[in-house]
């Protein structure tokens, strides 16, 4: 096998990265669509020149190897179990899925069928990320006591459109926490290598007031298992592009990075790898551009990365149960909003084995704290 047959499930905003990240890749090809967008449907289809269906089941009897899910996220575990059983590769687009039960029905069917599945986490290939994972596995920042992540964006439009799956509590899985939390929990997880064993968090609803929806704004406190302590903030309602930052203190030194800078990453480290540089600002080369050209990088990476794993017949180093920890994050920062208090992740384990964690999402619109007046 020379290439690796793709099927597209989904053309929204998603695809666009994806399309013109793997734009130059002669290892990947896609063949066929699917969509219930009949006539965004056949206008892509005819500009990529692919097979198109209306029907999910048809589409994965098509000609192909793999299937990159771009959908809903309620969607995720049926169509990844679906492409499983009908023996496809699977890139699925984070977050895995809106529930633990739900992550481990995708876990079992794509470990069943004996086939490659990866979450599309593009943060985990960004290079910028990767530059950062390698300092702190080197030791350039000695022991991390303090990581500070945050992500904005203007999501406005479907927070305030009623019946749209963007913000639903139960389709979307809920709020800027499950749609952006889930890129700073992975990648804060892989960082650090350590997961996460308590949480408080608040969730609101600063600036959007659809009673259906949930939040557009949280601010979540974490202390990791090793000690470090962690604060992420994620909103739905800022006006500015869409940006991402981070910032990791260690004993040895300190890492800011911001993904609207031309150069992402500036180090100050007195390690002695550090040579010349030891004890000033460093700024390294990496391979970067301010949004969108970022999201067109990392899923070029990304893509490439899983695409190989295919051809090569490798496990992808991003495992769904890596992916699976990020949503279990997310859950537990709900939880301690439903209790108001301080959670610890074995708290979390109660609720799954006694509720299902789809209890959690159930309670949600009545955990969130309005600041929005109408």
């Amino acid at each position: 096998m020379k290439y690796v047959k793709y099927g597209i499930a989904g053309l929204g905003g998603a695809w666009m990265f994806h399309s013109a990240g793997a734009r130059n890749n002669d290892k990947i090809k896609f063949v066929s669509a699917y969509d219930i967008d009949k006539r965004k449907l056949k206008r892509v289809s005819r500009i990529y020149k692919l097979d198109y269906y209306t029907d999910y089941e048809k589409f994965l009897g098509s000609d192909i190897d793999a299937v990159l899910i771009m959908v809903p996220h309620f969607l995720h575990e049926q169509m990844v179990v679906q492409a499983a059983e009908a023996g496809k590769h699977i890139l699925c687009e984070k977050p895995m899925a809106t529930t633990l039960e739900e992550c481990d029905k995708m876990i079992e069917a794509t470990q069943k069928a004996g086939v490659k599945f990866m979450i599309a986490e593009n943060h985990r290939f960004l290079p910028a990320h990767k530059y950062i994972k390698e300092a702190v596995s080197e030791g350039l920042l000695g022991d991390i006591f303090l990581v500070r992540a945050y992500e904005g964006v203007n999501e406005i439009p479907g927070l305030m459109k009623s019946g749209f799956w963007k913000g639903d509590p139960i389709k979307a899985g809920g709020g800027s926490l499950m749609d952006m939390g889930v890129h700073k929990f992975s990648t804060i997880n892989w960082i650090l290598n350590d997961t996460v064993d308590s949480a408080f968090s608040w969730i609101t609803k600063q600036c959007t007031n659809l009673a259906e929806k949930a939040e557009d704004n949280a601010l979540v406190y974490l202390k990791y298992k090793k000690g470090t302590i962690v604060d992420v903030v994620v909103s739905f309602t800022v006006v500015s592009p869409p940006t991402n930052s981070l910032e990791i203190y260690g004993t040895k030194g300190t890492i800011l990075e911001n993904h609207m800078w031309e150069n992402p990453i500036k180090i100050n480290s007195n390690h002695e790898k550090m040579g010349e540089n030891v004890g000033k600002w460093y700024i390294p080369e990496i391979e970067h551009g301010p949004f969108p050209k970022y999201y067109d990088i990392s899923a070029r990476i990304e893509d490439s990365y899983f695409t190989d794993c295919i051809l090569e017949d490798n496990t992808p180093e991003f495992t769904p149960e890596q992916a699976r920890e990020a949503i279990a994050t997310v859950l537990l920062s709900y939880l301690s909003t439903e209790k108001g208090q301080t959670v610890t992740y074995g708290d979390l384990m109660k609720v799954y084995k006694t509720n299902g964690t789809k209890s959690i999402l159930n309670k949600l619109t009545e955990s969130i704290q309005n600041n929005c007046s109408d």
